[in-house]
């Protein structure tokens, strides 16, 4: 595993009605063969204010199921969060 190095950046908290068109989409992880459960855990703590249970729920999903919704908002308010899993180097999506 690569050592990507702590990112401590969290995004603003935001309304779900604060921006865009009202839209409800999902921020969908994804499953990758390179980083371990810590590290997503750690990510999802860090970068998606998840407590250390929802983030183990979701990191084990993500691994058996091949994907989880791990947040839901407008795509206003999710966009901040994909980057910052994107930064350290996780595959998410934005879907409708």
């Amino acid at each position: 595993m690569k050592n990507l190095g702590k990112v401590r950046e969290k995004p603003e908290s935001k309304n779900l009605q604060d921006s865009g068109n009202g839209d409800v989409y999902s921020l969908v992880l994804h499953n990758d063969d390179i980083h371990t459960f810590e590290y997503v855990i750690e990510s999802l703590i860090e970068v998606c204010n998840h407590d250390t249970e929802q983030a183990e729920q979701c990191t084990y999903l993500v691994h058996y199921k091949g994907k989880c919704d791990i947040k839901r908002g407008t795509y206003d308010y999710l966009l901040p969060f994909k980057k910052g899993l994107a930064r350290r180097g996780l595959i998410v999506t934005i879907n409708s």
